[in-house]
């Protein structure tokens, strides 16, 4: 045993931690405790208990850490055959994660928090192994850590197109909703153009695979992506095309390739316009937050040892959020529901509304339930598994465009705020600019956005 585990009691036992066995020649990887220091005890708490509970931290010996607490159900000290330490170099940084149960952060809070923990450096190259014990103490514990990059155990093609089949979500959009998905393809072939700075008016049609897109570099500014230039023509691109659409899927090793992370990336030729509520009012933003080309995704991340899904994440605008499988809603088996919100296509758990902002002041994420919804499993496409080897899957050449899939702002954003200050009282107007001068210029519509490849998730962690 490397520790114990902790929830929240709100919930069903869902979790995991991992024992170790030391199969080294000299048995140097794992010992014993040295003692053990009594972190906290329950018997002080003023609350209903089926009787008292007490945390331990072990005292490593030198040259090794603990990666875990011991729990018992009396002052006497736990045994030092109840638990192993780790030898140091196979350990790594961590910090705390969930909240799990406490005092919380109010000013007045006495006692301590239990939170989960996860490794502080996490992306494709790095090794550090969440262990699935809880923190009853700062500095949080260490975590494990792979000395080796084992990728053995991520899945092959055919594991993830099994693993994809089982667990692939169900996108419902909004009723309302004008702007759906398209593939990429489909995007290039129904007249979208290439520019190029101090060339604008020569645009030069897509191939159909983005072959003559330039590859690579940077987003310098000097090239970028637009709609038909035919009035008509660029109405029915922006309304995209959901039953010829297709998802495109990243496959890669994450927690020192102890889950595989497949990211799924959904292509939009269009993102609405916003809207706000400010206090108890509910306002069109006119023109702001359209943008030509959007990108968004949701990302199933996988156990290695195991196949099961363990969370998913929801790309929310520029951030997004982790959720357990345990919580999540699904239909027809393992397959997760998936809210996309209305116009700006942000990805939620649940329908409903939720706000981006603070206090009562945000813009609109609305998302509902309709008939309007696509079954990822249907069409998608690997694009991306880079520890597979650059044989095995070919990327198309559309990945590799580093520049902008929109261009820049067509509107003077002074002039959309004074339009919807109109219909505000006094007090509110300054509040509502400020808010909306503090929102990324990607939000607002003034930025083209840039493809899967150039977001920081897709070496790094999700955050």
């Amino acid at each position: 045993m490397l520790g114990c585990y902790g929830q929240p009691n709100n919930r069903l036992l869902s979790g995991w931690v991992l024992a170790a066995k030391d199969d080294s020649s000299d048995d140097s990887l794992l010992k014993q405790p040295i003692d053990y220091t009594l972190v906290w005890s329950s018997e002080s708490l003023k609350i209903k208990q089926d009787g008292n509970g007490y945390i331990w931290l072990p005292i490593a010996p030198q040259g090794y850490k603990a990666v875990g607490h011991v729990i018992t159900n009396t002052k006497d000290k736990p045994s030092p055959q109840k638990i192993r330490c780790v030898r140091s170099d196979f350990t790594d940084e961590t910090e705390n994660d969930t909240w799990i149960w406490g005092p919380g952060k109010e000013v007045d809070a006495k006692g301590i928090n239990f939170f989960s923990s996860r490794p502080i450096n996490r992306g494709t190259q790095h090794m550090g192994v969440c262990v699935g014990t809880f923190v009853a103490q700062n500095p949080p514990l260490p975590c494990l850590k792979n000395v080796k990059a084992n990728l053995s155990y991520m899945p092959n093609l055919r594991q993830i197109d099994t693993l994809f089949q089982a667990y692939s979500p169900w996108i419902y959009f909004h009723p309302n909703e004008a702007y759906l998905p398209s593939s990429v393809s489909w995007f290039f072939v129904n007249g979208a153009l290439l520019y190029k700075k101090g060339e604008e008016s020569k645009p030069v049609p897509i191939q159909v695979t983005g072959s003559n897109l330039p590859q690579g570099g940077a987003n310098d500014g000097n090239y970028w992506l637009d709609l038909p230039i035919d009035e008509a023509t660029k109405e029915r691109v922006k309304k995209g095309d959901l039953q010829n659409s297709q998802v495109y899927l990243h496959v890669k090793p994450m927690l020192g390739a102890t889950y595989s992370d497949i990211a799924i990336w959904v292509f939009y030729p269009f993102n609405g316009a916003a809207k706000a509520k400010v206090e108890f009012i509910n306002i069109s933003l006119g023109r702001i937050g359209e943008h030509v080309g959007d990108w968004e995704h949701v990302t199933l991340r996988v156990s290695n040892f195991n196949g099961e899904l363990h969370s998913i994440y929801f790309s929310e605008h520029s951030g997004g959020s982790w959720v357990n499988a345990s919580d999540l809603e699904f239909q027809g088996g393992n397959k997760p529901c998936t809210y996309s919100s209305l116009h700006g296509h942000a990805m939620y758990s649940k329908p409903g509304l939720v706000l981006q902002g603070s206090g009562e002041i945000g813009i609109r994420n609305d998302t509902a339930k309709s008939k309007i919804v696509m079954d990822t499993g249907l069409q998608f496409s690997l694009v991306a598994a880079e520890y597979l080897g650059s044989t095995t899957i070919v990327e198309p050449p559309w990945l590799n465009y580093f520049r902008e899939w929109g261009p820049k702002i067509s509107y003077n954003l002074a002039d959309e705020i004074k339009k919807v200050e109109k219909v505000l009282p006094g007090k509110l107007k300054t509040a509502f600019e400020k808010f909306i001068n503090g929102l990324p210029d990607e939000v607002l519509g003034q930025e083209g956005p840039t493809g899967p490849k150039v977001k920081r998730n897709w070496n790094g962690d999700e955050v």
